[in-house]
């Protein structure tokens, strides 16, 4: 009788071979026969995030987290899942400790799991301006119309042409104010996307004070002092030893970024 282990295995090659629902039926069967490790639960759940079921997926990811609460991949899938539900805060929040986890475990997924937090707060962050953009324009909208039917009233109640030319003037400068102001509006938020380049590599939250270590890499000074304090003497994307002596200020980066912090960080960090 074949057992659980040997079916996760089997479950496996048909992974590689991209036989994504031969492998969730293998997986499966493993977890009839054993269904308490976390493993075989996170192994189905990649692949139903390759056959693009980001419930089943999410399901999954939740058992396996019962199961086991320091699984990186747990998180990391279920945080792609919400991602791809446009789950934006879910998502952010999962990912975020997929990548804590890696780092406290001293698991390498590349830029995997950071690229996909960098995709889940850009998304989140474009949620939020077309969010903003709807209620402005209705905003305006509604305001245009306020000023309209006040126009259409005052013409109707006016006596003499000269007072329903001076009405209608009075409203039209009114809207023509209204708008120029929306317009205004509109530009400046023409540039609010954030460039990942600006984002620390750490905390993922825009940069205040870049430093670069030996190795190349740039990182906001607090997240990498917490770094080198909190978790080990080492880079954490090269993993070459560093100490915080070997940091130097990323002076061509600062100035790069400081215009653009100056005029957005506000609104920036309302989101992240």
């Amino acid at each position: 009788m074949t057992g659980a282990t040997e079916l996760k295995e089997q479950g496996n090659r048909y992974f590689c071979d991209k036989n994504y629902p031969d492998a969730i039926s293998s997986y499966s069967k493993a977890i009839i026969k054993n269904n308490s490790v976390a493993t075989y639960y996170t192994n189905r759940a990649l692949c139903y995030i390759k056959l693009k079921k980001w419930e089943e997926a999410i399901k999954d990811c939740k058992r396996a987290l019962e199961l086991d609460s320091n699984t990186v991949k747990g998180y990391y899938f279920i945080g792609e899942s919400y991602l791809e539900l446009s789950m934006f805060d879910e998502s952010t929040k999962n990912l975020m400790k997929a990548f804590d986890l890696a780092k406290e475990q001293k698991l390498n997924f590349g830029d995997d799991i950071s690229g996909a937090l960098r995709r889940a707060k850009r998304k989140r962050f474009q949620a939020f301006e077309e969010k903003r953009i709807k209620q402005e324009i209705e905003l305006q909208t509604y305001l245009n119309n306020l000023i309209s039917a006040d126009k259409a009233k005052k013409i109707e109640e006016a006596g003499a042409s000269t007072e329903r030319e001076q009405a209608e003037m009075d409203c039209d400068s009114k809207l023509a104010e209204l708008n120029d102001m929306f317009k205004q509006l509109d530009e400046r938020r023409q540039t609010r996307d954030v460039p990942d380049y600006l984002c620390g590599k750490i905390s993922f939250e825009l940069m205040r004070d870049p430093v670069i270590t030996p190795s190349g890499i740039t990182y906001d000074k607090k997240d990498i002092e917490e770094h080198l304090h909190r978790v080990g003497h080492f880079d954490p994307v090269t993993r070459a030893e560093l100490t915080a002596d070997k940091l130097i200020p990323n002076l061509a980066m600062k100035e790069v970024f400081t215009p653009f912090t100056k005029k957005y960080a506000e609104q920036f960090q309302k989101v992240y």
